[in-house]
């Protein structure tokens, strides 16, 4: 059953497993949060086909805004945990999101809580905690970003000068003002293919943020009517670049080493949350270095979440039925 917010927004249960830690260092006594993982157990029901939306917390408020929304933390290791809860800083630099260090504060930070702030863990237990956002009514305009962290240390012992932690988190990417949220949109303006160091053909594509929300991208690329009518992939693109809106980036495809100069035909898709490019163009490798840039053809496609269309659906069925009983049972005049 969807549980609703302090801001009065519906939300649905998140469904998949915790995001698993990986190893902060590697010593002789191993990762102390080595089975830790957290994820997100409510989203908005009006974002529930984003995928970022499922993984991440991506909303629009308004000042004066509270949100509240549950996570969970999960111990799959074989010891038990003593695991820390809290917000702390991050931001969009260098086409990244980057974590700040410790428990940096900022903005969004400061507007959010945790409860409990500590829980512990047994062996394959999984707990709940929530985490509520209160944006102030004088709060400025814009997108701020932060990280709820899930930690668990090791500290110095007789045989360790040195202490360890490990964490997991949830990012964060509110975007704080009156009325609607800002669109989301990009383009890709450019393909250029290039070959690495190591003789690998690579696909780099220029994406340009052009909406009003930050963008994580992610993509994939295949190739037909090469040499000999051949076909390849689809191949990934390389995870973890992220635009401010305005900002342009470089989004990279690497493929095999053995795939033929060409020349191909080439269908590029870019995709963030909801928002989806699709491109064509005809490129050739070079044998070394960097080649002839082309620009692509192709279009934007915004993948509707299906509560939206069915709350459209059932309000131009509100109004159909209103028009014909208002005509069927007219209102008597007043004098």
């Amino acid at each position: 059953m969807p549980v609703t917010g302090t801001a009065g927004a519906a939300l649905a249960a998140v469904p998949g497993p915790a995001a698993v830690a990986t190893a902060a260092a590697t010593t002789d006594r191993g990762d102390p949060g080595q089975g830790l993982g957290i994820r997100l157990v409510d989203a908005p029901v009006a974002r529930r086909a984003d995928p970022r939306a499922l993984k991440g917390v991506v909303d629009h408020l308004d000042p004066g805004t509270t949100i509240k929304r549950r996570i969970e933390v999960s111990n799959t290791s074989g010891h038990r945990m003593r695991v820390s809860l809290y917000p702390a800083a991050a931001d969009i630099r260098g086409h990244a999101f980057v974590f700040a260090p410790d428990r940096s504060a900022n903005e969004l930070t400061s507007w959010t809580s945790i409860a409990p702030t500590e829980i512990d863990l047994a062996p394959g237990q999984a707990r709940r905690a929530w985490f509520t956002t209160r944006v102030p009514s004088d709060a400025w305009k814009g997108e701020r970003y932060g990280v709820i962290w899930a930690q668990t240390t090791a500290g110095p012992d007789v045989a360790h000068n040195i202490g360890l932690a490990s964490r997991v988190g949830i990012r964060m990417y509110l975007d704080i003002g009156p009325g609607g949220e800002p669109p989301s949109d990009m383009s890709i303006d450019r393909l250029t293919p290039e070959r690495d160091a190591t003789g690998r053909p690579v696909l780099a594509a220029q994406v340009h943020n052009t909406g009003g929300r930050a963008l994580d991208l992610s993509g994939s690329l295949s190739l037909s009517d090469g040499p000999g009518g051949l076909r390849a992939g689809p191949y990934p693109a390389q995870l973890g670049v992220a635009l401010r809106p305005g900002e342009t980036g470089r989004l990279a495809v690497v493929m095999d080493a053995r795939l033929p100069e060409g020349p191909w035909k080439v269908d590029m898709v870019v995709q963030s949350g909801l928002i989806k490019r699709e491109v064509s163009a005809t490129v050739v490798f070079p044998k070394s270095g960097i080649g002839r840039p082309v620009t692509p053809t192709g279009a934007s496609r915004l993948i509707l979440p299906s509560i939206v269309v069915a709350l459209g659906l059932v309000s131009a069925g509100v109004l159909t039925w209103r028009r014909r009983r208002a005509r069927s049972h007219p209102e008597p005049r007043r004098a």
